[in-house]
C-alpha cells in the first residue's frame, strides 16, 4: 500500500534523491529498513544514512537494494542517476533494431494465439501490436480519433465513442479495468499511470451497478456485441521473465480466450473469412 500522499507523485523532483526514492519504495512495498537492510544484505545503519542523504549509495549497493524492492527497470535508472550513477539499463524505441528479437518473440506470440485476439501493450496501455483477430475490438469505433496512434486500448475501450456501447457487461469491466489501473499505480509508482485511471474514471459511467459474476466464473470477463452475436472472453497477461531494456521490461501481452464455446466458433469463422480474402 502507497504510504499516505505519496500515491501518483512519484514523479515529484523535490523528491528525486537516491534516499528518497529508497524511502518512498519502501514505505510502498510496507518493508521496514531492518526489512530492506537484511534482505540486500547490507547494514541498517548505512541504510539509514543514505535514506537521510548522509550518505551516498555505491552503485551495487543501490543495485540490491532496487532489486529487494522490486523497483521497475526505469524507477532503478532513475535512482542511479540520482546518486551520480550511469544508468543501468538501456532505454529503446519499440521499433528500434536492437529490440527486433524481442518484438519478433512478441509478434509469434501473437501470432501463435490466433483465431483468438492477443495485444501488446506499452506501459501506459497504448497498442504496441496486436494480432489478425482483434478486428472484432475495431470495427464500429464512433470516434476516429481513438484509433489515431498512439491508441490507447483501456480509453477505446470505456469511451462512449468506442468500445464501451457494445460491451454488454460495461458496468462490470469497467470497474475491472479501474481496479487493474489503481492496483498498477500503487504497484510501479507511475504517474502516468494515475493520470490514465483519473482520466477513465471521468468518462460517463453506466447507470446500473452490474451484475455479480455468476457461480464458476473464474475471472472477470469481457462481453463484446459482433453482428447479433455476443462474444464473450477473459484474459491472461504476459510479460518478459528476465529483461534488461526499460522499453522490453514495460511492454504487455494481453491474450482473450473464448469464454464459451459459441465464441469460439465465431472466432474460428472469422479466421476462415480472413484466410479467405487473402
Amino acid at each position: 500500500m502507497v504510504a499516505e500522499g505519496m500515491e501518483g507523485r512519484m514523479d515529484d523532483r523535490s523528491r528525486i534523491t537516491p534516499g528518497g526514492l529508497l524511502r518512498e519504495w519502501r514505505a510502498m512495498r510496507r518493508m521496514s529498513q531492518l526489512d530492506l537492510a537484511l534482505e540486500a544484505g547490507v547494514s541498517q545503519r548505512h541504510l539509514s544514512f543514505v535514506e537521510s542523504g548522509r550518505s551516498v549509495p555505491s552503485r551495487d549497493m543501490l543495485m540490491r537494494l532496487a532489486e529487494s524492492l522490486d523497483m521497475p527497470l526505469r524507477i532503478r535508472n532513475r535512482a542511479l542517476l540520482a546518486a551520480g550513477h550511469a544508468p543501468g539499463f538501456a532505454e529503446r524505441a519499440a521499433h528500434d533494431s536492437e529490440l527486433a528479437p524481442a518484438m519478433d518473440a512478441v509478434a509469434l506470440v501473437l501470432k501463435g494465439h490466433e483465431p483468438n485476439p492477443a495485444i501488446a501493450v506499452d506501459r501506459g496501455w497504448n497498442l504496441v501490436m496486436g494480432n489478425g483477430a482483434i478486428g472484432p475490438f475495431l470495427e464500429g469505433i464512433e470516434d476516429p480519433t481513438l484509433l489515431e496512434t498512439p491508441i490507447n486500448v483501456l480509453r477505446l475501450s470505456l469511451h462512449p465513442g468506442g468500445l464501451a456501447p457494445r460491451i454488454v457487461n460495461l458496468a462490470e469491466w469497467r470497474a475491472h479495468i479501474l481496479e487493474r489501473l489503481r492496483r498498477l499505480a500503487r504497484a510501479t509508482g507511475d504517474p502516468d499511470i494515475a493520470d490514465l485511471e483519473a482520466d477513465l474514471r471521468a468518462l460517463p459511467a453506466p447507470a446500473s451497478p452490474g451484475r455479480p459474476p455468476p457461480y464458476g466464473e473464474v475471472a472477470v470477463p469481457l462481453r463484446v456485441r459482433h453482428e447479433g452475436s455476443i462474444l464473450s472472453f477473459i484474459s491472461t497477461i504476459t510479460v518478459f521473465g528476465t529483461p534488461l531494456d526499460v522499453t522490453v521490461s514495460e511492454l504487455a501481452i494481453e491474450s482473450f480466450f473464448p469464454a464459451d464455446a459459441a465464441t469460439a466458433q465465431v472466432l474460428r469463422a472469422l479466421a476462415e473469412a480472413r484466410a479467405a480474402k487473402r
